[in-house]
């Protein structure tokens, strides 16, 4: 028993890191990828080093976008998953 109540403080430790930390994370990674898959051609999106663009071409994880300079390839993951729904909001 006193065994127990010596590594209860490191359990309940752990219970509050994942509750706090780990899932919400976990929670939000699942979200962006339903984001990157539901993309599709002519969406207006902001990529995490704000360039704002037009989705031109789909690859397997790379995508093309237009921008007023030409255009860009890059990786579906560099797409901002907040800026492009708060840019689609407006």
């Amino acid at each position: 028993m006193e065994q127990i109540q010596q590594f209860l403080p490191f359990i309940l430790m752990f219970v509050v890191i994942y509750f706090f930390m780990i899932r919400p994370q976990q929670k939000r990674a699942k979200q962006e990828k339903q984001f990157e898959q539901n993309l599709k051609v002519g969406d207006k999106i902001v990529t995490k080093s704000g360039i704002h663009g037009k989705i031109a071409e789909l690859g397997e994880t790379t995508v093309v976008i237009e921008t007023m300079a030409g255009k860009l390839k890059m990786e579906r993951s560099a797409i901002s998953m907040e800026m492009s729904s708060a840019l689609a909001n407006k």
